[in-house]
């Protein structure tokens, strides 16, 4: 099993029993994972959905849940509003999915009348641990916004410096994904990798940025002296920023599968944390999206 990233652990228990809803939980790891974090005074659990559902779970695992505040639900839609509407009163600080589809929980969750978004874009960050990693590599955005545009790559980009900030990363280095380290017609989003570049540096953002750059010469720094490619971020990457979905869900999954690494993923920009898990997910990786999730809503 993966270890937890002691990154997140070390930050996130310094703020204990964060109010926390957890959205149709009727689902092993995901209540495994929320009572462990329970347990290790993470977080303070509201449980909404099913009664029946839930209760049959947690008899699966044989975990006593008797003590825990929860909400009975008709449906995921249901379940969905009440956690975002209890978002929007203050009562909890984070949400968690469970067993319902991330769209459904999203969809409410940008709802007007629950006032989340607070005038930011959404986007979706991974945080990914692993034995091969000297550090925690960052990906953005593998799961949510499927095709960004320039203005929407520059806002997922501030997402996650702020992002790393809260890990205490000060000026984080950000290698702006594509298939060629130089910009080229024939590959569009090294064009917009190189605007994204330059719009960042116009805003004077807090980090070390580069674009566009391909996967090795963000991660390797051998791979980068042999190219000649001579920068502040080439080959010391912090965050990746990709060009599309399908590149940062595959290169994410890739990590997970061949290299045993841990992906704590959640969505950043609005009012409340999301945490929003694969149903594949290991329950480590469950637990340490929690505590990211902990940790994005630190001073």
């Amino acid at each position: 099993m993966t270890a937890l990233p002691e990154d997140l652990k070390n930050i996130a228990i310094k703020t204990p029993k964060i109010s926390a809803a957890v959205v149709c939980p009727d689902q092993e790891t995901v209540l495994s994972a929320v009572k462990e974090a329970k347990d290790i005074n993470l977080i303070n659990p509201t449980l909404i959905g099913d009664k029946n559902l839930i209760a049959e779970t947690a008899i699966k695992l044989n975990l006593d849940i008797k003590d825990y505040n929860i909400i009975e639900t008709s449906d995921r839609e249901e379940s969905a509003a009440v956690a975002c509407q209890m978002a929007s009163e203050n009562k909890i600080k984070i949400i968690i999915k469970g067993n319902l589809h991330t769209d459904i929980l999203m969809r409410f969750y940008l709802k007007k009348e629950f006032s989340l978004l607070e005038g930011k874009r959404l986007s979706h960050i991974w945080h990914m641990t692993a034995p091969e990693l000297k550090k925690p590599l960052f990906i953005t955005d593998g799961a949510l916004n499927v095709l960004p545009r320039v203005e929407i790559k520059l806002q997922i980009l501030k997402n996650a410096v702020q992002f790393c900030n809260k890990l205490n990363i000060s000026k984080p280095k950000v290698a702006i994904l594509s298939g060629t380290e130089d910009p080229i017609d024939s590959m569009p989003s090294s064009i917009e990798a190189k605007k994204v570049m330059e719009q960042a540096h116009e805003e004077k953002i807090n980090a070390f940025i580069h674009g566009p750059l391909a996967f090795d010469n963000a991660v390797s720094e051998q791979a980068a002296k042999i190219k000649n490619i001579d920068n502040e971020v080439a080959g010391k990457a912090d965050i990746i920023l990709v060009p599309n979905l399908e590149t940062g869900n595959s290169l994410s999954k890739m990590m997970v599968y061949f290299m045993n690494a841990c992906a704590a993923g959640i969505v950043i920009g609005g009012k409340t944390p999301v945490v929003v898990p694969s149903r594949a997910d290991s329950k480590n990786s469950k637990i340490a999206s929690i505590m990211a999730a902990v940790v994005a809503i630190q001073n």
